[in-house]
């Protein structure tokens, strides 16, 4: 498969077939992740391969508790777009995490991404030097991984909700206090295949030299 292809229809998989994925394939995605840029090369990330029955179980409860008091909450806020296909799309994204907060145990295995919480800012004579996030360094291995995930036919999802409860899921899979766990991706076989998921149009988030200019020159 094409890379570009690849990165196209690399899209939000939530909803997963009973097929199996295997250890050795897991390997694959995470050695795909490890190649990932980070600055300086300080490669900050750990990866925890969830696959016993009860731990799934376990983290899946946790999981389902933190979404629905997220959706809860982000429903109360939101206006429905005044556009009647975007406010379809919309809700239809909204169906399909529900279905996997009600689901995710039905996915083959979890990794949950572990970073640790190291203070990365530099100070001078002049002040605090502001470069950025140490998420920076890991999100590249996310986004790697889940590629690879996608080469192998293998489909995933990256979700942050469990943070409402990060502390349940720390206690729950033994992490230690000084990690933030900064992203669960189920991994499993896709049970619709994969797609091209719903984007603006290059031209409506591109500017060129200046903000403001749309066009080249």
């Amino acid at each position: 498969m094409d890379l570009l292809e690849g990165i196209r229809t690399t899209w939000a998989v939530r909803r997963f077939s009973a097929e199996p994925v295997t250890d050795e394939e897991i390997l694959v995605c995470l050695d795909a992740a490890t190649r990932g840029p980070s600055g300086g090369n300080i490669q900050p990330w750990q990866f925890l391969v969830v696959r016993g029955d009860e731990e799934k179980r376990k983290v899946a409860e946790i999981y389902r508790r933190a979404y629905l008091r997220y959706e809860r909450a982000l429903l109360a806020v939101r206006r429905p777009h005044p556009d009647a296909d975007e406010e379809k799309s919309f809700m239809r994204i909204v169906a399909s995490a529900r279905h996997l907060a009600e689901h995710l145990a039905s996915a083959q295995a979890y990794v949950l991404v572990l970073m640790p919480s190291l203070g990365l800012t530099l100070k001078d004579e002049e002040g605090e030097l502001d470069i950025g996030t140490g998420y920076a360094s890991v999100y590249p291995a996310v986004q790697n991984l889940m590629l690879a995930a996608r080469a192998l036919g293998i489909g995933s999802t990256l979700t942050t909700v469990y943070r409402i409860y990060q502390s349940e899921v720390r206690e729950v899979l033994g992490v230690p206090e000084r990690f933030e766990i900064v992203a669960l991706i189920p991994l499993g076989r896709p049970a619709k295949g994969f797609g091209s998921g719903r984007r603006r149009s290059t031209g409506d988030v591109t500017h060129w030299d200046r903000y403001g200019n749309r066009r080249r020159g």
